[in-house]
C-alpha cells in the first residue's frame, strides 16, 4: 500500500509562494507616521512671518476683507489723523523745507499703538521744535479697533511711516 504524503508535487510549491507572498506584503502598505512636531516644524518654516493675514483695523477699516484693501485703508487712516493733528497747530516754517522725518510705532497683539522712534533732521526740528509731539498727541488719539492677525492669532507689528515735511510758499 501506498501512503500518499500530505504535501504533493504539486501543493507545496503554492502553499510556499503563497506563505512568502502573504507574509513579505504587508510591510508596503504600511504608511509613515509624521510627529507632530515634525509636521509643526515643517509648517513653520512654510509661513512667512514678514506678512499678516489682516493688517491691524481701524473704526474705518474693520469691515473690509480684502488684504491690500485693509492696508491701503490702514496707511490712509494712519496719514490723515496724523495730518490733522499736524495742521490743528497752524505750523508756520520761516525757511522752505523739504525732509522726511520717520516715525517708527509698533501696534501690539491687544490694539494699543506704541511709538518707538521719531527720526528728523535738524533743519524739521529748527522749524518746528513742537512737531515732536505734536506726533505723539496725534498717536496717542489713534485707536486702533483689533490688532494684525496671522493664521487667526493677534501679533504684534512693527511699523515706519516717513512723513513728508514740504513747506510751499504763501
Amino acid at each position: 500500500m501506498y501512503i500518499r504524503p500530505i504535501f504533493s508535487e504539486m501543493k507545496y510549491p503554492w502553499l510556499l509562494l503563497c506563505f512568502c507572498i502573504l507574509s513579505s506584503s504587508c510591510r508596503y502598505f504600511e504608511t509613515e507616521k509624521i510627529s507632530t512636531e515634525t509636521f509643526y516644524e515643517e509648517e513653520l518654516q512654510t509661513i512667512d512671518w514678514k506678512e499678516v493675514d489682516q493688517y491691524p483695523a481701524f473704526e474705518e477699516c474693520e469691515n473690509l476683507s480684502e488684504k491690500n484693501i485693509q492696508k491701503s485703508c490702514f496707511e490712509n487712516t494712519l496719514s490723515s489723523h496724523l495730518r490733522q493733528a499736524f495742521d490743528k497747530h497752524k505750523a508756520v516754517a520761516i525757511r522752505d523745507l523739504n525732509d522726511t522725518v520717520s516715525l517708527a510705532f509698533s501696534i501690539d497683539n491687544k490694539g494699543k499703538l506704541h511709538v518707538t522712534s521719531i527720526k528728523m533732521p535738524a533743519t524739521v526740528q529748527i522749524e518746528f521744535p513742537l512737531l515732536n509731539s505734536w506726533l505723539m498727541e496725534g498717536i496717542d488719539t489713534l485707536k486702533p479697533v483689533a490688532p494684525a492677525y496671522k493664521r487667526g492669532v493677534p501679533v504684534a507689528t512693527e511699523f515706519t511711516l516717513p512723513i513728508v515735511i514740504k513747506t510751499t510758499d504763501l
